[in-house]
């Protein structure tokens, strides 16, 4: 197994390049590549980077010259023979040969186009223009490259036998998650963790964990290159990029009200079974639900990925309901700011009722919470989107108005068309802690405060939770409760 705290401490990139392949990345950039390289080849797509978390200013953390160092060693990489024959004719969601030969052609001769990056305010501008099937392909090696680079500056002073602990408590955290989701009766889960990882390594660790660990219950990683090297599925299907891109296309509001569904439309010419999942939040859920056409209601399930998973799945159980479909038989793929107790909650409520699954990303693969001065590794919220198509910007309203992006004349115009009412702001939080602290008491007991923040419509007021957890360790025998406290906060006050 690799030693990961002495290749941090070694500090040489050209040994541990931070994405090592083209298929460094996550399993439905592939299948929607395959989709746009069919369907709008030459449509002219702009992606963007943005951080949601502006404090944490990424330009003065990151040097430059190692950024561009990473970018451009992504350009000079190519499908080896062995990813080339992996994609060709490995079995993917029982289906062989799922990409077409004359994709893997295109696929096979492609170097990622060139990137802009400049600095402004703290942060990093950085954007890919091209024809879609290309730049759409920068995402994630452009997220994986920012996440590592801001790891990597702010563990590069820490001595030898520092980074030594840190892993380990790292480690230890992470085989505690799993020895609590291996409690869980039908549990089904999938690394997703892959566009906020800590490193290309530890996510590699965090998924071998996880195969001990949970046995047949871990179902495989969107990670292609880890799939590939690990002998795992690889897990994927759509995402919001594809309706974003198809609405700003649009040359009428009618035809803007149709194209979520033309996304789907082309989609299942291509796919079935486990591949025929609906992403139904990119303009709203229920309006989504409410307008589909009858022949969704075929389709496998759903994924939830923003607002209240709780709400977003009644929904959905309503829908296929009031469809004649019988929800038992339809999956839901939890993914949207999950951990240990999220997931535990999620299971109850819905095991029995529908198929459940869940995607687990960033409290997978970088949950390093209070493990240096300052919580310098905290995650945050980094994405790379669509933000323009043909000249034209592109809109996501999602079930959280908070992770809302375009134009606010766009936005409006949006909401207008497809039906969209007053939506309940959610804090966009990358953890459902706020705060992580580990604590061995005297008398040989584990305390564990894990503390949930939300900001209300008032932003004066904020909602919490507060989690204890108190579990005696004695020769493995690990006894113990939960205990929760819940209240408001009137920050004026404090």
């Amino acid at each position: 197994m690799v030693d990961i705290a002495t290749r941090v401490w070694n500090h040489k990139w050209k040994i541990d390049p931070i994405v090592r392949s083209l298929i460094d990345t996550d399993f439905y950039k592939l299948l929607m590549c395959q989709s746009i390289f069919r369907n709008r080849p030459d449509t002219r797509v702009t992606f963007s980077l943005i951080n949601r978390t502006k404090d944490i200013r990424l330009a003065e953390l990151i040097d430059e010259g190692e950024m561009r160092e990473q970018l451009d060693h992504i350009r000079s990489l190519s499908l080896s023979r062995g990813e080339s024959t992996w994609l060709r004719g490995n079995l993917f969601y029982g289906k062989r040969q799922m990409f077409r030969y004359d994709f893997m052609e295109w696929f096979e001769a492609l170097r990622l186009p060139e990137y802009h990056l400049e600095k402004k305010d703290g942060q990093f501008e950085l954007t890919f223009e091209g024809a879609w099937p290309e730049v759409m392909l920068w995402e994630i090696p452009a997220l994986a490259v920012l996440m590592e680079l801001r790891s990597r500056a702010v563990l590069k002073d820490l001595g030898k036998f520092e980074l030594q602990v840190l892993y380990a408590q790292a480690m230890t955290r992470t085989w505690e998650k799993a020895e609590r989701l291996r409690k869980i009766e039908g549990l089904r889960l999938a690394d997703f963790g892959t566009r906020r990882r800590h490193s290309f390594l530890w996510q590699d660790w965090c998924v071998q964990a996880m195969t001990e660990g949970l046995g047949q219950a871990f179902v495989g990683t969107s990670n292609c290159l880890i799939a590939k090297n690990r002998d795992l599925e690889a897990i994927g299907t759509n995402a919001h990029e594809l309706p974003m891109i198809y609405s700003a296309l649009a040359s009428s509001d009618e035809e803007l009200a149709q194209a979520p569904y033309k996304v789907l439309a082309d989609w299942q010419e291509e796919h079935e079974g486990n591949l025929l999942i609906i992403l139904p939040d990119t303009y709203g859920t229920e309006q989504f639900l409410r307008n589909a056409p009858d022949w969704l209601t075929g389709w496998t399930g759903i994924r939830i990925d923003s607002g209240d998973p709780v709400e977003g799945a009644e929904i959905a159980i309503r829908w296929w309901q009031e469809r004649g479909e019988n929800p038992k038989e339809k999956l839901i793929i939890f993914s949207d700011g999950l951990d240990v107790a999220k997931i535990e909650d999620l299971h109850a409520r819905f095991a029995g009722r529908v198929r459940v699954s869940f995607g687990w990303g960033t409290m997978l693969t970088n949950d390093f919470r209070g493990l240096v001065p300052g919580d310098a590794l905290a995650p945050f919220s980094l994405v790379c989107k669509a933000t323009s198509a043909n000249g034209k910007p592109t809109v996501k309203l999602s079930d959280n108005p908070r992770k809302a992006m375009g134009p606010k004349d766009q936005i409006d115009r949006y909401k207008r068309v497809f039906g969209v009412g007053r939506q309940d702001e959610v804090e966009v939080v990358v953890c459902n802690a706020a705060s992580l602290e580990t604590k061995l008491t005297p008398n040989g007991q584990v305390i564990r405060r894990d503390a949930s923040v939300a900001r209300l419509d008032d932003p004066r007021v904020l909602q919490f939770q507060i989690v204890v957890d108190c579990d005696p360790v004695q020769r493995g025998h690990r006894p113990g409760g939960v205990k929760a406290a819940a209240g408001r906060m009137d920050l004026e006050a404090h």
